[in-house]
């Protein structure tokens, strides 16, 4: 299997974020896509190539321009006005609030942000935009012909909305990419997002449209973050109506309820009739994960990437989440592998 990567993802690393309610060290950290490169490599999983650059055209059909023009010279401006440390939002338009995008730089992060935990730091526009090449390369290289795809981006991105930043995302890769099939002439798109957090972003993006199918497996936000997004109930609006399914799961949900969730996800794609797959892989789902409550093991990922394999369709995986730092890789390349060995 092909991977697209790109260094530039160590030009973003935050500081701290803010989390159960105190700052502390980035959990999505530059580590994280090296220790799944090295498995990759180890694994000898396939050939590795850097990204193309399509330039912007192909994100602005997910993301508003003045979101991508405010987070391209966000930084400019911070250290314009001296400051060197990390540009993290303090004030979100709440409920009570007007969405008005003011005029000041804080304010506009407030505005587009949804939450203390996506830092912009010097190099995080050139981190996410190399991300979203990484996934453009790794469509177009599928679109050429090739089966399948692994896209190891950094930063994640399912967390993104059209004009809005959160949850360690910024751009929408996984969106992005999809987007880029339909525009390349594929009907209909299935993304299936088995990341522990729900894709709140890429739910939001394609919610009133029947071209993409969004499946999304994941913590309940009754207890989990995103917490404002993710129910059942949710199953799409407009022209999207049935085409959004989201199966929230308990805490401490190990591979019996999972995979239980991840069959009844593949009966709907498959129902679907989708020409391609577009899997949002976070492994975040980990027994050790540090930020999350779900008890897979190791060998369950090959488990995985082998029920994926059975839909017989051409799949792109885009890397999102996943933690625990030293198991990222092994975890992440078993689902290729188990994909891989199934065809």
């Amino acid at each position: 299997m092909l991977t697209i990567y790109s260094d530039d993802h160590h030009l973003h690393h935050g500081r701290c974020e803010l989390i159960d309610g105190k700052l502390m060290p980035c959990f999505e950290m530059p580590s994280r896509a090296d220790h799944v490169l090295q498995r990759v490599k180890d694994r000898e999983l396939g050939p590795v190539q850097a990204p193309r650059d399509y330039g912007r055209g192909p994100i602005e059909r997910i993301h508003s321009n003045d979101y991508l023009n405010f987070f391209q010279g966000a930084w400019q401006r911070w250290a314009e006005m001296g400051n060197s440390e990390d540009m993290m939002p303090f004030t979100w338009p709440a409920r009570t609030l007007r969405a008005i995008k003011p005029q000041t730089l804080l304010g506009e992060l407030g505005y587009y942000s949804f939450d203390g935990g996506a830092p912009i730091t010097a190099g995080t526009w050139q981190a996410a935009y190399s991300a979203a090449q990484v996934a453009l390369t790794a469509q177009a290289e599928m679109q050429a012909g090739a089966y399948s795809a692994f896209a190891l981006c950094r930063p994640p991105g399912h967390h993104a909305a059209s004009d809005v930043m959160g949850g360690y995302c910024y751009l929408n890769n996984a969106a992005i990419a999809a987007q880029a099939f339909l525009d390349s002439g594929k009907q209909r798109v299935a993304i299936l997002d088995v990341d522990y957090h729900h894709g709140n972003g890429t739910q939001a993006i394609f919610y009133e449209r029947s071209d993409v199918l969004f499946a999304s497996i994941h913590g309940h936000p009754e207890f989990e973050f995103p917490f404002f997004l993710g129910y059942a109930d949710e199953t799409g609006e407009g022209a999207g109506e049935g085409f959004n399914v989201n199966y929230p799961l308990a805490s401490g949900s190990a591979w019996d309820v999972w995979s239980a969730a991840l069959e009844q996800s593949c009966q709907r794609i498959d129902d679907y009739a989708a020409d391609i797959i577009v899997v949002s892989l976070g492994v975040d789902t980990f027994k050790n994960d540090p930020i999350s409550q779900f008890k897979l093991d190791s060998p369950d990922y090959l488990a995985m990437g082998k029920r994926i394999a059975a839909l017989g369709k051409p799949t792109l995986f885009v890397m999102e989440g996943g933690y625990a730092v030293e198991e990222i890789g092994i975890n992440a390349v078993n689902v290729l592998e188990g994909f891989e060995s199934a065809l």
